[in-house]
């Protein structure tokens, strides 16, 4: 399955992920992924694996090209959290977005 159908379903159902990024395995909960500045891109809070920006948990950026073994999860989350600065980021196109319920 392509990474786009995996990042849907996951958002759509509110699923965890598991992916590699830059190397590193990351446990996410994916909240937006779509478009900005013409690069497809993912929000997501981190909730395990590794980071080379310190502790792995927290809001993180990946670029969707640069994921590599994505795999959704059985284990769900809650939805949307607090942004972490309490700003939205404006996207160009939005494809999927857990707050979109």
């Amino acid at each position: 399955m392509s990474v786009d159908f995996l990042l849907r379903t996951a958002i759509r159902n509110r699923r965890i992920i598991t992916f590699t990024l830059h190397d590193l395995p990351r446990l996410a909960e994916p909240h937006d992924y779509g478009i900005i500045k013409g690069v497809e891109k993912l929000f997501f809070y981190q909730v395990g694996g590794q980071s080379k920006s310190g502790p792995p948990f927290g809001w993180r950026w990946a670029v969707v090209s640069e994921i590599a073994t994505l795999e959704v999860l059985d284990q769900t989350f809650n939805g949307s959290r607090p942004a972490p600065s309490g700003r939205h980021v404006h996207w160009d196109v939005v494809y999927a977005s857990v707050s979109a319920r």
